[in-house]
C-alpha cells in the first residue's frame, strides 16, 4: 500500500527500500512536506521516525558514547520510513558522518528513507567530510529513489515582504 497512487501527482510508495528526496532552495517546504507524507504513512499503520539530520546524528553519538548503539541502530532497523530533515545545514564530524553512512547503509533496500536538503549532491562532501563517504552514501540514497525538487521563491522571504508592503495594522496572519 503507497502513500498515494502513483501517476496521481504524488510521489510514491513506502515500501520498504524506497527513497524521497526533496532537494534545493530554503523556504520552499521542504520541511512542511516531509512531515506531512510521514503523518500519511502513520495513519496507514507504518512505523515511521522523523529526525533533523543533525538530531539523528547527535544521538547515534551519544548511543555510541553510551555503549547502546547497536540497541538505537535495531530500534531503527524496524522501522518502515526514516525521515532526515535539513540535511545539509550543518557539516559532521568524520565520526557523525560514518554513523549517518551506517543508518542509510542499514536501511538500503529494507527500509524507505525521506530527506529532505537544501544543497545539490555535488557540494555533499562539505558535511560528509570524504569524498569517498560521500559518493558512498549517494550511491545508496539515489539506488530506487524519487527526488523532488522544490525550486522558486521562499515563501518566508515573500511573506516578509508582503508584510514589509502591508500598511501598519493590517498584516494578516498566515497562521
Amino acid at each position: 500500500m503507497g502513500l498515494a497512487p502513483e501517476g496521481k501527482g504524488c510521489i510514491g510508495t513506502c515500501n520498504g527500500g524506497h527513497g524521497y528526496g526533496f532537494g534545493r532552495h530554503s523556504g520552499t517546504g521542504k520541511t512542511h512536506l516531509a512531515p506531512a507524507l510521514a503523518f500519511a504513512a502513520c495513519q496507514q499503520g507504518r512505523s515511521v521516525r522523523f529526525f533533523s539530520a543533525t538530531g539523528l546524528v547527535t544521538q547515534l553519538l551519544e548511543k555510541r558514547q553510551d555503549r547502546e548503539l547497536e540497541r538505537f541502530q535495531m530500534q531503527l532497523e524496524r522501522l518502515e520510513l526514516i525521515v532526515l530533515d535539513e540535511l545539509g545545514y550543518v557539516p559532521f564530524s568524520k565520526a557523525g558522518a560514518e554513523l549517518l553512512f551506517d543508518v542509510v547503509g542499514r536501511a538500503y533496500e529494507r527500509t524507505s528513507l525521506m530527506l529532505t536538503t537544501n544543497l545539490p549532491f555535488e557540494e555533499w562532501t562539505e558535511i560528509m567530510g570524504s569524498e569517498r563517504l560521500t559518493g558512498a552514501l549517494l550511491d545508496r540514497l539515489t539506488h530506487r529513489v524519487h527526488i523532488l525538487e522544490a525550486n522558486g521563491p521562499s515563501y518566508r522571504l515573500a511573506e516578509a515582504k508582503r508584510r514589509l508592503k502591508a500598511p501598519a495594522g493590517k498584516t494578516k496572519s498566515s497562521g
